[in-house]
């Protein structure tokens, strides 16, 4: 296994957190967009990374984002350029709302939102039954990710041949309790300001279905969550969904190959939340680095590659170790 290290330059969780997600230049990837109809009358926008292989049998990637993210964030362009490398398709599957056009429904996306990364995952299988198929989630989607292949067991094989999440937070209520400190207000800020705003959007198009004054009036996750997210999608209250929709009382019966990197030094996941060796399956490599920060892992110039996170899923993908 290739080992991770920071550049002296980039010391501490937050820089290594803020730096590679909005100061260092990802690669430039081209996109060619799908609108896939979901079984509820929904869509959701997948984004491939162009030009595609040419053949059916290509190995697959498809690749969950995190919280507010899309198909333009620093992460998903760096795994989408090293599919391109390879010659494997690359696909960003969007959560609702994500891809820049609200979706139809009062409905938007979760952590726990496993039954969408399943329909997803059915469908690509289906598309491509030949090609070796893989799946990466990224914090929120890691969990998502997670939870779907503990729930799904040794079935999650007839869809994807391993998996691997990069700073799942599995515990959500601590994730939460996380973001929610003065220390991350520079996280919890920026991701409340467009929660917010795509919450009250959807009140109005359906009134009365949830406190649009009580949503405005959020401040922290817990609050946005208890007013937004657990009610629209059938949780009693925040904590009922941070506890119900976390991936870790699962990862004891994922029977997929999955890699689950982590950073002793990120900001938004504390370490003392993520499961033990005793709480996870043979199955789960669990890799958790002293440095890297939240989606960072920027290496030094002694990596083969700077984008380590890239480096390391594609080593395991290839090799399974």
């Amino acid at each position: 296994m290739t080992a991770y290290r920071a550049p002296w330059w980039l010391p501490g969780g937050h820089l290594q957190t803020i730096v590679p997600a909005r100061v260092l230049p990802a690669p430039h990837v081209e996109y060619k967009r799908e609108r896939w109809q979901t079984p509820d009358g929904d869509f959701i926008d997948v984004d491939f990374a162009a030009p595609e292989p040419g053949t059916s049998e290509a190995p697959t990637l498809v690749l969950f984002h995190g919280l507010e993210g899309d198909s333009r964030s620093h992460y998903a362009r760096v795994l989408m350029h090293g599919c391109r490398r390879l010659a494997w398709r690359g696909m960003v599957a969007h959560f609702r709302g994500c891809s820049g056009e609200d979706n139809r429904l009062l409905r938007a996306y979760h952590s726990g939102d496993s039954e969408e990364i399943h329909w997803i995952l059915a469908r690509v299988a289906r598309r491509w039954p030949q090609a070796r198929r893989f799946a990466v989630g990224v914090s929120l989607g890691g969990n998502a990710l997670a939870k779907w292949a503990g729930e799904r067991g040794p079935r999650a094989r007839e869809f994807v041949s391993a998996c691997a999440t990069v700073s799942a937070p599995f515990d959500l209520e601590a994730g939460g309790r996380a973001l929610d400190r003065r220390s991350n207000c520079v996280y919890s800020r920026a991701f409340l300001r467009t929660l917010r705003s795509k919450a009250i959007a959807k009140e109005r198009r359906f009134p009365g279905l949830v406190d649009a004054r009580k949503i405005a009036a959020a401040r922290t996750f817990f609050e946005f969550d208890d007013a937004f997210t657990a009610p629209v999608h059938g949780f009693a209250g925040a904590l009922d969904y941070w506890r119900r929709a976390s991936a870790k009382p699962l990862l004891a019966t994922i029977a997929v190959p999955t890699l689950a990197l982590n950073a002793h030094n990120d900001p938004i996941v504390p370490p003392a939340s993520l499961p033990g060796a005793w709480q996870v399956s043979a199955d789960v490599r669990q890799e958790l680095l002293a440095e890297g920060g939240h989606v960072g892992f920027f290496a030094d110039g002694r990596s083969a590659d700077r984008w380590f996170f890239r480096e390391r899923i594609f080593q395991f993908f290839q090799k399974g170790t």
